[in-house]
């Protein structure tokens, strides 16, 4: 792929650091986002991985201009007809690598979803996550229905789901989205002393016991994805999809009438 645009991948020792670095628009994600992602993620050769963002945010989900694009007819018929699990997604819950989530400040919609996908999440004092898809008339994508019940058990993932509410740090600590809060001074820090750990003990072990886990606890990913795709087919093409963006970008309350 080459260099990196939205992306800042560093190594060190034996761990990766990978940065969203769009920090002028949250790190909002786009079509070359998605791409360069993946792409660090399948071709790392590190022991562990730490997600990140540039400050102030660690991810706001998908750029709205690119949801706007894919809101059109052709988009929502490709996800109908062709439902397969996005390749970020993939990678990400496919890779045998450790990854830690580092939530230095909001991580909403695909945000959160990222965070999700990672094994353990760290946040920062100034962090917020949520799954605002259903405030846009979707709903989410994988890790939300997969990770996040067995994460913070089915109530609060169907509350958190279906209200499309944010929480701050601490309120995800006490759900138990995040394993830790700490200053947000020093949140690479301790994510990169909790990578540098795993790193020091046999990879092939370490990797044997997060497929492990996989078989245990996870569903069928690509089952999944292929659902939830063929969904947002669906939903793409609603009036209340097309309000809930709408009423975004005119930072007005939405009028949504069910179809």
């Amino acid at each position: 792929m080459g260099e990196y645009e939205d992306l800042i991948v560093d190594r060190r020792g034996h761990v990766d650091i990978v940065t969203l670095n769009r920090p002028d628009a949250r790190n909002a994600l786009t079509h070359r986002t998605y791409a360069e992602l993946t792409y660090a993620v399948e071709t790392t050769t590190a022991r562990c991985l730490v997600i990140t963002g540039a400050d102030p945010a660690f991810c706001s989900g998908d750029d709205v201009k690119r949801v706007m694009v894919a809101s059109g007819e052709q988009t929502a018929d490709r996800l109908r007809t062709e439902p397969r699990i996005t390749p970020a997604a993939g990678a990400l819950l496919a890779t045998d690598v450790p990854v830690i989530a580092a939530v230095n400040g909001a991580a909403v919609g695909w945000g959160m979803e990222l965070a999700l996908m990672a094994d353990i999440r760290i946040a920062s004092d100034r962090a917020k996550l949520g799954e605002l898809f259903v405030k846009r008339g979707l709903c989410c994508d994988v890790a939300g229905i997969g990770r996040l019940a067995g994460i913070a058990g089915r109530e609060t993932a169907a509350e958190l789901l279906f209200t499309g509410r944010v929480v701050g740090a601490d309120e995800a600590h006490r759900l138990r989205l995040v394993s830790r809060v700490v200053p947000h001074d020093t949140l690479l820090a301790t994510a990169f002393a909790l990578a540098d750990e795993i790193a020091d003990n046999p990879p092939l072990a370490v990797r044997q016991l997060k497929a492990g886990l996989r078989r245990a606890l996870d569903p069928d990913w690509d089952e999944l994805g292929r659902w939830v795709s063929a969904t947002l087919g669906e939903l793409f093409r609603t009036d209340d999809h097309r309000e809930g963006v709408a009423a975004f970008l005119e930072k007005r309350p939405p009028n949504f009438v069910g179809r």
